[in-house]
């Protein structure tokens, strides 16, 4: 896990679910379930991941680790390189690993056939033969998080938090074309195609900026109330809807609920807060079903329903995976796509009090969720 995530990440993960005093209840109905579980294994930390819809490809990055020298109750470890490793988006069958890259996301370009992940230095890679092109300096201060391509301008945006801003790259040929300043802790994206890029702030009061992309200046800020911790976002751009998946406030005690924080696009107009099921790392919207979806730490999703573009209920929560906090979405099958490991019993507490570390990672245990309509299985 990259650590410079955690600060926000990891008190919203922790979030224990409680619905407010008249907040909308999901349906009895449960359209969506895990369809398939794939354990893949491969050692290694993650954050995103990405489906390539257009090349039928699945992207996750893994971290790397350093080799570990046997004890005399352990084996030694060898060092584990940091890659992107490929998937069959139809059949989760491993395609290949495009070694010296790994990081936290990655974003394609179907166009030109080059892929980019938001590591240090960013990585291009060659989407055909999965190999890596180059890799681009995006400056010392830098800590790539979060990234998307827009194909209206055929660019990619890199998000980094200690610099609040996004690096722009040109995906015709990797040259950074300048940075966005943002205003604040940067996470998800998601562009209009139209020329609009909405970016969720990470900060404890919470906000999206709009950047207009010709200019490459951020021109709006539409704060989010007292929501804050936010870590996904989708877009509806039919119907100019953002859907903000925030998971704490600013100074509030107790802190509340996870929320889904909906609002207008157009000019940041709040629509609507339904409550989610946990504290959420990823989002997204299928306009084909009309439904918002928000991936959490705890192993839940909750699936949100715009009924109208200004009404929308909370239509499912189902349990995924424990861990399985980020997601992405295949809009040509309409299924979901999360990830996590097992995990063994955690670590005693620390003889002084305090918290215990985290339980670590079965060997071999990394897993590939597939959630969608049982009629939808592959």
């Amino acid at each position: 896990m990259i650590t410079h995530r955690m600060s926000y990440r990891t008190l919203a993960l922790l979030v224990s679910v409680a619905w407010p005093a008249g907040a909308q209840q999901p349906s009895t109905d449960s359209p969506y379930k895990v369809i398939k579980s794939a354990r893949v294994g491969g050692e290694g930390g993650t954050d995103y991941i990405f489906a390539d819809v257009a090349g039928r490809r699945l992207y996750i990055p893994r971290g790397g680790a350093r080799a570990v020298a046997a004890t005399d109750s352990t084996p030694a470890k060898a060092a584990i390189p940091g890659r992107i490793t490929v998937f069959d988006l139809e059949t989760i069958a491993p395609l290949g690993e495009i070694p010296g890259t790994g990081g936290n996301g990655v974003a394609v370009d179907p166009k030109s056939g080059h892929g980019f992940s938001s590591s240090k230095p960013v990585s291009m890679f060659d989407t055909r033969g999965l190999s890596l092109i180059k890799t681009i300096d995006v400056g010392e201060k830098t800590q790539p998080d979060g990234i998307v391509f827009d194909a209206f301008n055929q660019r990619v945006y890199v998000f980094s938090h200690p610099t609040k801003d996004a690096i722009v790259i040109d995906a015709k040929d990797g040259t950074v074309l300048g940075n966005i300043d943002l205003g604040g802790v940067p996470e998800q994206a998601v562009p209009d195609g139209k020329g609009l890029l909405y970016v969720v702030m990470q900060d404890p009061m919470g906000s999206v900026t709009v950047v207009d992309v010709k200019t490459m200046k951020a021109t709006a800020h539409y704060p989010l109330g007292d929501h804050g911790g936010c870590n996904g976002l989708a877009l509806d751009a039919k119907n100019h809807v953002l859907f903000a998946a925030c998971a704490r406030a600013g100074g509030a005690t107790p802190q509340p609920a996870p929320t889904m924080v909906i609002l207008s696009s157009d000019d940041g107009k709040i629509l609507a807060n339904l409550p989610l099921a946990g504290g959420s790392d990823g989002a997204a919207f299928n306009p084909a079903t009309m439904e918002a979806f928000s991936s959490h730490g705890n192993g839940t999703l909750t699936v949100i329903r715009e009924k109208s573009p200004t009404n929308f209920e909370v239509e499912e929560n189902l349990s995924t995976m424990n861990g399985a906090r980020t997601l992405t979405l295949d809009t040509n099958t309409n299924r979901i796509f999360t990830m996590s490991v097992e995990r063994g019993p955690a670590p005693p507490p620390p003889a002084g009090g305090g918290r215990g570390g985290q339980a670590p990672a079965i060997p071999g245990s990394f897993t590939i969720v597939v959630v969608g309509k049982p009629t939808s299985s592959p």
